[in-house]
């Protein structure tokens, strides 16, 4: 394994740990799909932790205008999965300090721990296991915009775009390895169901 691991080093380290899988997908969506990852399966041993962790602070601290300010920055995860890969961060980095955002439900607002409190002009690297529609790191970033705080860079460890993926402009966006995926509208739409693979219903 690279001190900077290769994408290839990085999916076959998450079809090893069960975290990447193929198959027959139906997701909370109604989408199908033909894989399913879920990072945290590879997040649960250290050492693939400890490595992707290094692996994105790295990237972080090659660009100058980061790596000047890692004193002052704060790594701030978007939920629970991030989490790992946040104080993973943090400590390769140095950085100040580490926190993260939750929710009560899954249609309450983000909110941050109680007597958390943001300073205006904080300087914050957003970290998550994966950036796929983005919603969950927009909801973030306003968050943290609306308390005062400014958004530098996205560090996640897979970037695994959709269609409907949001955008963050200008905004650095640092990842271990891009990945594609198949996804069909409907069951009517899906080549697995029409060759009557089974399926397997997923959480997100």
């Amino acid at each position: 394994m690279h001190l900077l691991p290769t994408s290839d080093e990085v999916v076959r380290v998450l079809r090893e740990s069960g975290a990447l899988r193929h198959g027959h997908f139906r997701y909370p969506n109604g989408l199908h799909s033909d894989e399913y990852l879920q990072v945290p399966l590879a997040l649960r041993y250290y050492q693939h932790s400890r490595v992707f962790s290094v692996g994105l602070s790295r990237m972080v601290r090659s660009n100058p205008e980061l790596r000047a300010i890692i004193p002052e920055l704060s790594i701030v995860a978007a939920g629970p999965a991030g989490m790992p890969v946040a104080y993973g961060i943090c400590e390769a980095l140095r950085a100040r300090q580490v926190y993260w955002a939750e929710k009560e439900s899954d249609h309450a607002p983000m909110r941050f721990r109680q007597y958390l409190e943001q300073h205006p002009g904080e300087q914050v690297v957003m970290v998550d296991d994966i950036l796929r529609s983005g919603s969950r790191l927009t909801e973030m970033k306003n968050l943290l915009e609306s308390h005062g705080a400014k958004v530098v860079a996205i560090a996640v460890v897979i970037y695994q775009p959709t269609p409907q993926t949001r955008s963050f402009g200008d905004l650095p966006l640092y990842y271990l390895a891009k990945l594609g995926q198949s996804y069909f509208a409907e069951s009517g739409a899906c080549d697995l169901c029409k060759r009557r693979e089974p399926v397997e219903s997923v959480w997100i």
